[in-house]
């Protein structure tokens, strides 16, 4: 059985239908990346995975480990291991990065019957990781993304992503605005994160940051189900190709 079993999924978002009947399985230790045109449901997939609000599921189900996660609240599901690292990543003017972390961190061992962190086992814990990400600690102590650029925000979000050690990371277009030596420092740290513990979804339009976060499969999406999948070389045709080959399967 696949660590992230999608089967069937219908979502329905303001009444419209965004993904028909998607069918899509992540095994344990993989790293999928999932292509496809605007509006063939990428982010959708995302957002349901991380159960945010307003996207109605009719017909499906997502199982984690075997564990339905529908029916559970986004911080459940975060307590389960699931994160997502958002497109846009959102400003939270006056908390600190570090209060936040801590504040997420100690959240979900409690949800998990786990001892919370100390103020200096914390400390401990996200100097060495920052360190290991090359991130500054000045940066630690700003408000979240508050006055970031887009490849600091993006840095921000593998940064939690190393603290909070999710079993599902799901990273929507974590490649979006980002210069080519930002997405090299994003990608390094997505690198250092794989494991054989850890499955990655990495969700893009281009092949481009798939020559720097090399993905065991690769799958394409249009029309809100997925239509083909292959290895690493899907992402180069789909680059030399687009994505009009692929309409038609999904009619």
């Amino acid at each position: 059985m696949a660590f992230l079993e999608v089967k069937n999924l219908h979502v329905e978002v303001e009444d419209k239908k965004i993904l028909n009947g998607l069918t899509l399985s992540v095994e344990k230790g993989q790293v999928a990346a999932i292509m496809g045109p605007n509006g063939s449901g990428k982010s959708t997939l995302a957002y349901v995975l991380a159960g945010k609000d307003n996207y109605k599921v009719t017909e499906g189900d997502v199982l984690l480990d075997g564990e339905s996660i529908l029916e559970m609240a986004p911080d459940e599901r975060a307590a389960k291991g699931v994160f997502l690292a958002f497109q846009y990543p959102v400003e939270v003017p006056g908390v600190a990065t570090m209060t936040f972390l801590r504040t997420a961190l100690n959240a979900q061992r409690k949800t998990r019957g786990e001892a919370e962190f100390s103020t200096p086992e914390f400390m401990k814990l996200v100097r060495e990781t920052s360190k290991h990400l090359g991130i500054d600690q000045e940066m630690l102590r700003r408000a979240v993304n508050v006055g970031f650029s887009g490849g600091e925000k993006k840095r921000n979000e593998i940064l939690q992503m190393a603290v909070l050690q999710p079993r599902l990371a799901v990273l929507d277009e974590t490649d979006s605005g980002l210069d080519i030596d930002a997405l090299k420092i994003v990608a390094e740290g997505v690198n250092r994160l794989r494991s054989p513990e850890r499955s990655m979804i990495v969700i893009t339009h281009y092949q481009r940051l798939l020559n720097f976060i090399v993905p065991d499969v690769v799958h394409v999406m249009a029309k809100g189900k997925v239509v083909k999948s292959g290895g690493k070389e899907l992402a180069l045709q789909l680059e030399a190709k687009g994505y009009a080959q692929f309409a038609d399967e999904a009619a």
